[in-house]
């Protein structure tokens, strides 16, 4: 039962909170504060569509590829730049399918069905099929795409299936591309930003068991074996930099829980991260501290707070239950969620267009309730 019973992470009124929701077989029965729904649903609604500012990872040949953002790229456009819009688009579908009688749910969905048509879908396609774009938004973007495609393909409506359909072509071009692409890549990356591995292949992996996908998952398996198996020692006192958006040691760590089972993942984790206390201390990875949010770098550590909070729960939920790193795990989870939710606002636009979707992944459990 312990696999089945998932912690909850819930905001009320500006505050943390945790509570115990048990799930058979889906995420249903995740708890939210509405108001905190409504909140991050805004961020996103207010920059899926909004083209500008925009900053675009873009080569050109010639003088006609110097196109607007909507004309490269007509469903992802908006929320400053492609991956941001695509996570953007699975944040609302992910709360309207959690929340189907919120109040911005039906904004929302004629949001995302002014995205998700035929003709849009084959303009990303056509876009990344071209062979100066082999390294597009590889590896976050497109796995925020395949996330994407796994929460619509989990949502059991009638308009959901539509979108899901039409995504279809751009969610098998994304999976082709990280297929080839893995097992190429000798060496892992392992930065605090967009091209971190461990962290994407996560996303990933979440996506193949929705999908159904065994060859993506032994893909992933094999790199976890390559890359991560015989680590030792993460220098997580060298964390963070200065513009981190996602934990190295704690992002590999929260992937390889979903590789090795509880046993495995104990004794990997006692080589790997030794440090950890068996009781609190708020000594050992304390919450970073922003110094900056308008700058839009340095606003990377509000995300860096939220990733390392549903990193941390994911490590304790893939240990033992009786393990003492558990509660541990737990309480640092619970402070870093403290730190960084009550800054998810949209005051700045420099966090506004991205943050939202960290608040949303970490208070809705998402890489917690996804299948094993």
């Amino acid at each position: 039962m312990r696999r089945t019973t998932y912690l909850v992470v819930a905001l009320v009124s500006m505050s943390w909170a945790t509570t115990i929701a048990a799930a058979v077989s889906s995420d249903r029965t995740i708890a939210m504060d509405p108001a905190a729904a409504a909140r991050f649903a805004g961020l996103a609604l207010k920059c899926l569509h909004a083209e500008y500012p925009n900053h675009i990872s873009h080569t050109m040949d010639g003088d006609a590829d110097a196109r607007p953002p909507h004309a490269l790229n007509p469903t992802f456009y908006g929320c400053y730049d492609w991956h941001s819009d695509v996570h953007g688009h699975w944040l609302l579908v992910r709360l309207v399918r959690l929340l189907p009688d919120a109040p911005f749910a039906p904004m929302a969905r004629a949001e995302l069905a002014r995205s998700f048509t035929a003709e849009n879908i084959a303009g990303e396609v056509a876009y990344l099929q071209r062979a100066d774009r082999a390294s597009f938004e590889r590896p976050y973007g497109l796995a925020w795409l395949l996330q994407l495609s796994a929460e619509l393909r989990r949502w059991n409506d009638p308009q959901a299936r539509e979108w899901e359909s039409v995504l279809r072509p751009l969610e098998a071009e994304a999976a082709a591309r990280l297929k080839s692409w893995v097992p190429k890549l000798h060496y892992p990356i392992r930065i605090g930003e967009h091209d971190q591995t461990a962290f994407s292949f996560g996303l990933m992996w979440d996506w193949a068991g929705v999908a159904g996908d065994t060859q993506m998952r032994g893909v992933l398996a094999d790199a976890a074996r390559r890359f991560y198996a015989h680590d030792r020692h993460c220098p997580i006192d060298y964390e963070p930099s200065g513009e981190d958006f996602l934990s190295p040691c704690l992002g590999e760590a929260d992937f390889m829980r979903r590789v090795l089972d509880p046993p495995a993942f104990g004794r990997w984790l006692s080589e790997f991260l030794p440090g950890i206390p068996e009781k609190a201390d708020s000594t050992w990875l304390p919450p970073a501290v922003v110094t900056d949010r308008t700058d839009p770098k340095l606003a990377h550590i509000d995300g860096l707070n939220l990733s390392r909070a549903w990193m941390l729960e994911g490590m304790a939920r893939g240990l033992e239950a009786d393990d003492r790193r558990v509660v541990v795990l737990r309480a640092l989870a619970a402070s870093h969620g403290q730190a960084a939710l009550p800054a998810v606002t949209g005051e700045h636009y420099e966090g506004g267009h991205w943050l939202g979707t960290f608040a949303v992944y970490l208070t809705s459990g998402a890489g917690i309730a996804a299948p094993r």
